[in-house]
């Protein structure tokens, strides 16, 4: 048995693990440690391999180890092996030899483990066993029986158990090591670490890690700038998940393969790496082949002139001759068809073909027409009669399988087959069309694909009898179609090749010369009967040899894979044609036999001999059967393809001393399309059987693959052509494949042609070797081309097949095949598992299989997948249909149960990382521009000092003096509304109540609170009045107001931690709010969350004293602060922003001028009231310009979707503004509403502007899907625009309502990453679309400047977005004292130009672009485009990304993933897709996304995560927290359903 201690080289294996925590913690004892033997390997070129393996008496394929070998110039001195080998699987010989040659390297990889709803719905309960007809048919697979289930679901439960309480052990030291760092971040590191790393006993279990329920705020970090470099002593190098992922970073810095030559990298042209011919590979030296005749093809004289003259010889002379035997499924002889009665139905079916069918004077069939023949396969007798019933009537049949359902793998396609021959009858037994599926009223639905069919039973029951003096006209064999032989290709596409009937008859002549037949021999035939080797032995020469066939089904093997053996036993047969499955399966199931003789065969005939796996059945069914009477000399392997019929077959021979042919091949010769002997002891190498030789009356050569047909040398692999009467003709109805398939002149090194008659390429790959004999090494539809070698897919599964122990998977259910990523061919491995394997098991064989690959071909597997039992697309014969497969598998609907990924493996044609370049100095670009005439990127709004307007609040310079202004003047104007979830008016409030009210919360803070001026107080409210009025009793109290979302009492654990924090460092004296909330934070629950003892005085608001204050409080001066603005940004970054009098007041004084608002306008606001423009709309704005604010809250839109489009319809309102989050609600909740809207009167006519209000670049599909979605209500597309603001400058653009309308560019994504603006049309490759961020506002003035050197940058050009105006903010309110690191946030200058401007730098990185339009004032329009954070960019390869374009090109991927946010960890992409849909879809997603981010951005995703819908945190106004979602990924919260690491 294979011992437990196997483990795997890291290949770039991408890992599927659930529990961080687990794999991680296994992952550093993996590396880090040096004990118990284990030792640290480089991971070298030479690829680390380990595991020995057992041998498999059956294996399929030859090879053994690497590359080398004596370089030939002549096949003659090919070093052939004329013996048996005693035991012939030297391919898992050289399988295990690879694997143990690097045992004592031992690297335990962990296993991927899933959360255990997946495990447990993939138990032996859910499946079936596979159709034991697993054995691939058209793909040459071997089958084996229905397994034993030994190992039921126990051993899945045990793994379970195992799984969840492993990584205990392991996890225990990643605590101790930490020491350093702020208090703070101590102190944070010790709760995290005894959070989830303390109880070693036991881990939480995967359901006990999804109580994580991110909200739209939640905060575990400490109040400091959550930048890159503070997160080091966030979460120190050695801490749990941080350190495991440093060492996959570490181990990724190995070499991996052979060094490639330096990419070369344009400016920002990203040019890919062009594979470069290795300077040692070898090349052929041999002298040029020349063409090889068989021998002529004989006359003799009693052959008949055409297959029906013979049928009509045997019908009449010996009418009792059996013809043909058919079994049923107990291997009783069911039917025994005569020559006579084969005879006499063929003329019967021929006349109602022609005669019954239509009418006579319209006959539906005539002479020459296509009909399809539709028979099962265990009936070859009803198809045999309709074939030569075809013949005899001349009409041309196509046989095609029995459709068993609508939807059958490669149905459609037989369909378009059908339909291009202008197929219009079928011909099909009885059983087979009370077999077929009915409609309701009976009839046969017509199949997907297929043209409407007339079905034509040819039971001679249902036929009529032929007049007397009707009889078929028997003409000699000439060059009209015969019949017609489909084919699939590699694509899945199905073609027809035609075969003449002078064809026919020359192929059958050519069959009974090579294979010596003589009349009244017996036959044994497994093979399908409707085409190819089945069909031309079984049907066609049998008849013109009067031979006796017995046709074993299909359906009899499964049941008894020995019953072939025994019918030639019982009959004595001289031949019997099989493929090397059925000799496996026989050899599986032969050790109950015991009267076996098989010394009446003269002839095995091997139908897929050529394929080299075959090689091995040969050997060992020869191996055990030899003892039985068979001769070493019978076993006759064949070559043949649909377009050349046979191309070559082994003569039976007398003399048994004359062995047969064998090459053992160097693979890295073959994969360079060179033939190089290799001595037995490498391991690479690939043996050969001969498959006899040309055949008679043929002539073949072999040319180069791809482009020219010329010759090749004689040491040279390339494609087989043949020239002969006995080949097809053409494919129906396609002139040109025809041309370059039927119709080829091969050349000599001259150029002149070989030939003047035309040859057939077969589509089998290999050379001609001495004595003429023919090899094949593989078929050009198997043949993928990876980094410019070829592999063969076939060999690729046999080195798969060889891997020991195979118990895992099933034998014939392995598909192999190549998908483009990235310009290069990838290979994909895809394989069957048992229901009865465990994860482990099967993890461990994957592994084994990606090192063998790689060892023996030196090439890596991109994708290796495990699929549940039995749910590969199968093709009629229970092969696996390729093409199907591989659709499902780029489509995202294979549904794997386990899947390796390899990228860093296979990918190495990427482009150059980019080196940062010596920065230009300031002054040098400045002068470029000049030089070049390209403007400094500035701009700025409408000047504030020039703009002459009515505004009476100008006069005062505080807000609360504002408040009492009105209150005096216009008392019962009503300022805001608030609305219920209904749309009902909830609470309104007028001037004068919001001043009385203001005047006794301050009172009340003076007496209850005792507070002082510029004392700090924390607002805890609800979105509503109550928050409003609260502010401004601070103002008139000269307290300090800091807003502060409240908790949610639903989740309490991870909502008021943050809540406690923002208190204490804002160092608030006091917190005011309502009676609920004020319970809340002192019950129950919020003691286990925090320490309430440690809560300020928490003053309750729904009580207030009756009197005023003495006197209201009026600062002395407008620079003091007004309120701070605490928010958490994208990046995780908490902080307080320091908001002044002056700022205040000129911000609501930009808002108004921008917006043109006025005491008569409505506005209406769904918006959290919390920070930024969302608060100043909420709380401000109203104020100093007097309009009505009617307030939404955002919360009450996930109970009635419709309440903001209603209240902005109902109240007639001009301007809206809303987040992200509220319009994609809208968007989704909403979208097959809209007539029902329409019937209820929502109407959006009368929106002149609706205003997104974001921290990020405009998101365009958001805004232009919700624009489309409710044009029919009236919505003007003009009206939705974006703002923009930040922690420096809370909103810099907004539309506004006057200028022209906000406008779109193009810009090349690839010259972004470089820091580049180029701009390129609508629809170009790499085009990504940036919308202007709305109009500056007025008193704004923004520059363009490099974040590094603080230089100014020119227009159009790519750089951090600085601005100077009065609503500036006055800089950070910080406990830690950190404020020397961003003092330049609030106080910048530029290092060239204009320095004694005081800036302020947004962190944001953004260009400007003067465009043709012009604004109010008749200027022209300065758009400012926003692209993303610097924050947030991502530095990978050199390049900056932006998370936005990467999440764009990962959700259009799979419909099933509904969001994506993606972050990098020490250099590792880390991708986190929400997954809509069933769990059993999640590893659907791990290649998709693999391949998107490679194609779309060049990138290698290090680490993909799939989780449930809602993890990806959301703010409040809709953007990700992506910093959040990292720190709940590294402290194992998101309870993923996988995560897949790429190694």
């Amino acid at each position: 048995m294979l011992s437990k201690e196997v483990s795997y080289a890291h290949q770039g294996y991408i890992y599927l693990i659930k529990n961080t925590k687990h794999f991680l913690s296994s992952m550093l004892n993996t590396y880090c440690k040096i004990t118990e033997g284990l030792e640290v390997v480089a991971w070298l070129s030479s690829h680390t391999l380990t595991t020995i393996s057992q041998r498999d008496s059956s294996h399929p394929r030859h090879c053994k180890h690497q590359l080398g070998g004596q370089r030939l110039v002549n096949t003659d001195s090919l070093h052939f092996i004329s013996r048996f080998f005693s035991s012939s699987d030297v391919h898992t010989e050289a399988v295990q030899a690879a694997l143990a040659k690097h045992k004592e390297r031992k690297m335990a990889v962990p296993m991927p483990s899933k959360r255990r709803s997946l495990v447990v719905q993939t138990s032996m309960d859910a499946y079936t066993p596979p159709d034991t007809s697993s054995g691939s048919e058209e793909e040459g697979g071997q089958g084996e029986g229905t397994p034993t289930s030994s190992q039921g679901s126990v051993s899945m439960e045990h793994w379970i158990s195992r799984a969840i309480h492993q990584g205990s052990t392991t996890s225990s030291s990643s605590s101790s090591t930490q020491s350093g760092g702020s208090g703070a971040a101590g102190r944070l590191a010790d709760v995290l670490a005894q959070t989830h790393v303390g109880k070693s006993g036991n881990s939480p279990s995967p359901s006990s890690a999804s109580t994580y329920i991110p909200q739209p705020v939640t905060l575990t970090l400490p109040a400091m700038l959550l930048n890159p470099a503070s997160l080091a002593c966030v979460f120190p190098v050695s801490s749990r998940v941080s350190a495991k992922i440093q060492q996959l970073v570490n181990t990724l810095k190995q070499p991996r393969r052979p060094p490639l030559r330096e990419f070369f990298v344009d400016d920002f042209e990203e040019l890919l790496e062009v594979q470069q011919p290795d300077p040692n590979q070898p090349r052929p030296e041999g002298a040029q082949m020349v063409a090889i005749r068989g021998e002529p093809l004989g006359v003799v004289t009693n052959w008949p002139p055409s297959l029906e003259a013979a049928l009509q010889r045997w019908g009449t002379i010996s009418p009792k001759a059996p013809c043909l035997t058919t079994m049923d499924t107990n291997g009783k002889p069911l039917y025994v068809l005569t020559y006579g009665k084969l005879w006499s139905r063929s003329i019967k079916v021929a006349y109602n073909i022609l005669h019954k069918l239509g009418t006579k004077q319209e006959p539906m069939v005539r002479p020459g027409d296509r009909v399809a023949l539709v028979f099962p396969n265990n009936d070859p007798a009803a198809f045999m009669v309709a074939f030569y019933g075809c013949l005899l009537a001349e009409v041309v049949p196509v046989p095609i399988e029995v459709p068993l359902t609508r939807k059958d793998a490669g149905s459609q396609q037989i369909g378009f087959l059908l339909g291009s021959c202008g197929v219009t009858v079928a011909l099909t037994s009885d059983a087979c069309h009370k077999g077929l599926p009915k409609g309701p009223t009976g009839e046969i639905p017509q199949f997907k694909g297929w043209p409407k069919l007339l079905w034509f039973v040819t039971e001679s029951k249902h036929l009529s009898k032929p007049p007397r003096d009707w009889f078929p006209h028997i003409k000699d064999a000439n060059n009209d179609t015969a019949y017609i032989e489909y084919k699939t290709c590699k694509d899945g596409s199905v073609l027809g090749v035609t075969v003449t009937r002078i064809a026919l008859l020359t192929h059958c002549q050519a069959l009974t010369q090579s294979c010596g037949y003589t009349e009244a021999e017996i036959i044994v035939n497994v093979l399908d009967f409707k085409k190819d080797v089945g069909l031309w032995h079984g049907i066609l020469t049998s008849v013109m040899n009067m031979m006796h066939v017995i046709s074993i089904p299909y359906s009899l093997m499964k049941v008894n894979p020995l019953s072939w053996i025994q019918k030639v036993c019982q009959y004595k047969a001289k031949v019997a044609c099989v493929k090397s499955r059925d000799m496996h399966w026989a050899l599986v199931a032969h050790r109950d036999q015991r009267d076996i003789n098989l010394s009446s065969l003269r002839m095995l005939v091997v139908a897929d001999g050529s394929n080299p796996w075959s090689i091995s059945s040969c050997d060992a069914f020869l191996n055990v059967f030899q003892s039985k009477g068979l001769r070493p000399e019978v076993i006759c392997p064949c070559a043949s393809s649909a377009e050349a019929l046979t191309v070559a077959i082994r003569r039976p021979t007398d003399d048994s001393n004359q062995p047969p042919g064998r090459g053992v091949l160097s693979m890295q010769g073959l994969s360079y399309g060179v033939i190089r002997v290799d001595s037995e002891e490498r391991l690479s190498v690939l043996t050969v059987q001969d498959v006899g030789t040309v055949m008679p009356g043929a002539l073949m050569c072999v040319v180069k693959p791809e482009g020219v047909p010329q010759l090749c040398r004689t040491d040279e692999i390339g494609e087989l052509c043949v020239c002969s009467i006995a080949t097809g003709m053409s494919y129906y109805g396609l002139s040109g494949m025809t041309k370059n398939t039927f119709e080829v002149f091969p050349t000599s090194s001259s150029g002149a042609p070989i030939s003047e008659y035309p040859f057939t390429r077969t589509g089998l790959l290999g050379f001609i070797g001495p004595g003429g004999l023919v090899f094949v090494s593989g078929k050009m539809d198997g043949l993928m081309v990876v980094s410019g070698r070829r592999h063969n897919a076939d060999d690729i599964v046999a080195t798969a097949l060889a891997v020991e122990p195979m118990k895992f998977v099933y034998r014939g259910r392995i598909a192999v095949f190549s998908v483009t990523v990235l310009h290069d061919e990838r290979i994909v491995v895809v394989a069957e598992q048992r229901p009865d394997s465990t994860e482990e098991d099967s993890f461990q064989w994957m592994s084994r299989v990606l090192q063998a690959i790689d060892s023996i071909h030196n090439v890596g597997v991109f994708c290796l997948a495990l699929v549940p039992a039995n749910t590969l697309p199968k093709t009629p014969l229970g092969g696996i249909h390729l093409s199907e497969t591989k659709q499902l598998f780029l489509e995202g609907s294979l549904h794997p149960c386990n899947v390796l990924m390899c990228p860093h493996t296979c990918v190495t044609n990427l482009p150059k990382p980019r080196q940062k370049q010596p920065e230009i100095g300031p002054a040098s670009v400045m002068v470029g521009n000049l030089v070049s005439g390209k403007r400094i990127a500035q701009a700025s709004g409408r000047d504030l000092g020039q703009i002459e307007d009515n505004d009476q609040a100008r006069k005062f310079l505080f807000l609360s003096e504002v408040l009492q202004w009105r209150a005096q003047t216009t008392p019962d104007h009503v300022l805001f509304t608030l609305l219920s979830s209904k749309g009902a008016v909830l609470s309104s409030l007028t001037c004068l109540q919001l001043h009385k009210r203001a005047e006794k919360i301050a009172a009340m803070l003076m007496e209850r609170g005792h507070l002082q001026d510029g004392d700090h107080v924390a607002l805890v409210y609800p979105p509503g009045i109550d928050l409003i009025a609260a502010f401004y009793g601070c103002l008139y109290a000269g307290c300090v107001p800091i807003t502060v979302r409240p908790p949610h009492p639903q989740n309490i654990a991870t909502t008021l931690p943050t809540v406690k924090m923002i208190v204490e460092v804002s160092r608030s004296a006091c917190v005011m709010t309502s009676q609920v909330i004020s319970k809340l934070l002192k019950s129950k629950e919020a003691s286990a969350a925090v320490d309430v003892r440690a809560w300020p005085p928490v003053l309750d608001t729904d009580d207030l004293p009756k009197k005023k204050p003495p006197q209201l409080y009026k600062p002395s001066n407008p620079d003091t602060l007004a309120y701070l603005d605490f928010s958490v940004s994208t990046t995780g970054m908490l902080a307080g922003v320091k908001m002044s009098h002056t700022a205040t007041s000129a911000f609501c004084r930009s808002i108004k001028l921008q917006c043109e608002l006025y005491p008569s306008r409505e506005v209406a606001i769904c918006l959290d009231p919390y920070c930024g423009l969302g608060f100043v709309l909420w709380c401000l704005c109203s104020v100093y310009s007097g309009h009505q604010s009617i307030l939404i809250p955002p919360s009450e839109l996930e109970v009635n979707p419709a309440l903001w489009l209603l209240a902005v319809s109902q109240f007639r309102v001009r301007d809206t503004f809303c987040s992200y989050s509220v319009m994609e609600l809208c968007t989704k909740g909403l979208g097959l509403q809209t007539e029902s809207l329409k019937s209820r009167g929502l109407d959006l006519s009368r929106v002149r502007t609706c205003v997104v209000v974001a921290e990020e670049r405009p998101r365009i599909a958001l805004t232009q899907s919700f624009s489309k979605l409710f044009k029919d209500l009236g919505l003007h597309p003009r009206a939705v625009s974006t703002s923009f603001g930040c922690r420096v400058n809370l909103a810099i653009c907004l539309q506004g309502t006057s200028g022209p309308d906000p406008t779109t560019v193009y810009v090349d994504m690839r010259a972004l990453r470089h820091d580049r603006v180029r701009l390129v049309e609508r629809g170009s490759p790499h085009s990504l679309p940036l919308m202007e961020s709305g109009k500056i506002l007025p008193g704004v003035r923004i520059i363009i400047a490099n974040p590094e050197t603080k230089g100014p940058l020119g227009d159009s050009h790519l750089g951090e977005i600085w601005v100077h105006c009065a609503h500036n903010g006055s800089g950070y309110f910080t406990v830690y004292g950190d404020e020397a690191l961003q003092s330049d946030h609030f106080n910048s200058r530029l290092s060239f130009g204009d320095t004694q401007t005081v800036w302020a730098r947004t962190g944001y990185l953004g260009f400007l672009r003067r465009t043709e339009l012009t604004d109010a004032s008749g200027e022209r329009h300065d758009a400012l485009y926003v692209v993303g954070a610097l924050d947030e960019a991502m530095e990978l390869r050199g390049m900056r990304y932006h998370p936005i374009d990467i999440e764009t090109s990962v959700i259009r991927t799979h419909k099933s993933i509904m969001e994506c946010a993606v972050f990098p960890w020490t250099n590792l992409l880390v991708v986190v897709v929400e997954l809509e849909g069933s769990e059993q879809e999640a590893l659907d997603l791990v290649p998709l996304v693999t391949n998107a981010v490679l194609e779309e951005h060049y990138l290698i995703v290090g680490v993909v995560v799939v989780v449930d819908i809602g993890v990806i945190p959301i703010n409040s106004r809709g953007e990700k927290q992506r910093m959040h979602l990292r720190d709940g990924f590294l402290a194992d919260q998101l309870d993923p359903i996988y995560v897949a690491y790429n190694m």
